[in-house]
């Protein structure tokens, strides 16, 4: 397994997380990708998306069916504006690749918002540090294991 995907599930571990980190056959960089491949709804995926908040990194876990409105998450967290991180961003902010960025593994803590229709599914899968690898979790897994908020991002 990849480097950054067993640092993912020392964390996991760490925060007595269900799931353990699996390798997927082939790249899930997207979350039609990974629905794919794990024979799952796209809501069902909660992407992890970092942006650039007034220059701080804001992870926003999203469910795969959603897109993020960044003008919502702005206000959402103060920011005057949210906007897509690059992937230089992303790489500096969570030690991760854009399509395989996980919940948590980061080199500092980020701030995270938490899409509440990923509720509506029991199981979720997040991407485990590295584009081959997810793991499955829940909606309140991911609130617990991160500290995110709870928010409607869309």
């Amino acid at each position: 397994m990849h480097p950054n995907a067993e640092h993912v599930a020392g964390v996991l571990r760490g925060h007595g997380a269900a799931g353990e980190v699996v390798e997927l056959p082939e790249s899930a960089r997207t979350a039609q990708a990974a629905a794919d491949q794990l024979g799952c709804e796209v809501g069902a995926i909660a992407n992890s998306l970092v942006f650039d908040a007034d220059g701080a990194p804001l992870l926003v876990l999203t469910s795969g069916a959603h897109r993020v409105d960044t003008v919502k998450v702005a206000g959402l967290v103060g920011a005057r504006r949210v906007r897509r991180a690059t992937p230089e961003f992303v790489r500096a902010a969570t030690g991760q690749p854009i399509g395989g960025v996980a919940p948590v593994g980061h080199p500092a803590p980020i701030r995270t918002l938490v899409d509440v229709w990923l509720d509506a599914y029991d199981r979720v899968w997040a991407a485990g540090g590295h584009p081959h690898t997810v793991f499955p979790t829940s909606y309140e897994e991911l609130l617990k294991i991160t500290g995110g908020d709870p928010a409607e991002v869309e």
